[in-house]
């Protein structure tokens, strides 16, 4: 499977669109507000300058890819106000894979940038914007010229999926039966990506720009805790009730493995401390729970069913991935059995995403 031309979101707007079931990643680019506002409050009144360069990576698509943007944007408004400067110009660069659906993107910039008009007064500085397909793994962008790079629930993908030395029998990532070598080569891909994930960037952005990543991992330092493998445990529970009925061929199934690491605040620290282009001015892993609806608020009987939201985001994100390993006919048969393990686990047990948050600044 080759990672950059099958790892992408559902797109458009349709029912199964990652656009309509991405309330999690939304809440949790809210939460992190508070820190993206004072990493670029401090970016702004450090440099003062006259036009800022902002990178989103990993933006998707639908409402969340401008929702960071548009708070970043309305922070340094706020502060170069405060300060009495004249508004700097924006350049919003959008990053994500070629295969994201950027179509549905530069469609929504018109209607985003006449909103924006609409809210800020008048001085604010020109806003413009440009897509930019790619793997975050490589160079993006010219030699320090980025000024603040923003990244939400991205970087837990890998590159590709691990060199596996041993056969991850019956799992699609890691669990408490995988073999210690495909442990070992989950960790191993993880700390490549992300060490170069790091020093590219240190490239890119300016002396002192910043950097606020929120990445889907864990609290434990065991990599096969429950806070970071569970979700993926029980969608492998899925595909193993269609090898039992002889849906999937049970070697199908066991060539099948996410390209997909949920890492510890530890380890984000000691590889940032490692590659050692950038300082750790803030970090910490917070909770939000799989169901991001509050039930007791909502009128259909669907959505009070945990499993039926939670099954509805896991296959706008991972139903690309599926189909281009076992093909489009096993998706309606896995997603309804997949949704009632959910509700079963979810009514017995508490479950929740762990969100890593570092605020990072570049050395000088």
């Amino acid at each position: 499977m080759e990672v950059i031309e099958v790892l992408h979101m559902n797109g458009g707007n349709g029912d199964e669109s990652y656009a309509n079931n991405s309330l999690v990643p939304q809440k949790v680019i809210l939460m992190t507000r508070p820190i993206t506002e004072a990493a670029i409050s401090d970016l702004y009144c450090s440099l003062i300058p006259k036009s800022i360069c902002i990178a989103d990576l990993g933006c998707s698509s639908g409402p969340n890819t401008f929702l960071a943007v548009s708070g970043l944007l309305k922070t340094v408004d706020k502060k170069r106000k405060i300060l009495g400067h004249k508004s700097p110009e924006y350049q919003i660069y959008l990053n994500d894979l070629p295969s994201n659906d950027f179509n549905t993107i530069f469609k929504s910039v018109p209607r985003f940038q006449e909103k924006l008009k609409m809210q800020m007064e008048s001085g604010f500085g020109p806003c413009l914007f440009a897509g930019v397909p790619g793997s975050f793994y490589q160079r993006l962008f010219p030699t320090k010229t980025v000024h603040f790079v923003h990244s939400s629930y991205s970087l837990q993908w890998l590159s590709q999926v691990p060199e596996l030395k041993e056969i991850n029998k019956g799992n699609i990532y890691m669990a408490s039966s995988s073999p210690s070598s495909v442990i070992r080569a989950y960790v191993k891909q993880f700390e490549k990506d992300f060490s170069t994930f790091l020093s590219c960037r240190a490239e890119e952005l300016v002396t002192g720009g910043r950097m606020v990543l929120t990445i889907l991992g864990r609290k434990s330092e065991d990599p096969c805790s429950k806070d970071g493998c569970y979700i993926w445990e029980l969608l492998a529970l899925a595909l193993n009730g269609l090898v039992s009925e002889g849906l999937i061929e049970e070697e199908k199934l066991d060539s099948f493995n996410i390209p997909h690491y949920n890492p510890s605040p530890a380890e984000v620290r000691n590889l940032v401390e490692m590659e050692g282009s950038f300082m750790v001015d803030h970090l910490e892993a917070t909770e939000i729970h799989w169901n991001a609806y509050d039930s007791d608020s909502l009128e259909f009987d669907k959505f009070k069913d945990g499993g039926y939201y939670v099954a509805k985001c896991m296959r706008a994100v991972a139903e690309p991935l599926l189909v281009s390993h076992f093909g489009e006919g096993i998706i309606e048969e896995v997603f309804p059995r997949y949704r009632k393990i959910l509700s079963d686990r979810m009514s017995k047990e508490k479950t929740q995403f762990i969100s890593v948050i570092v605020s990072l600044a570049k050395r000088a």
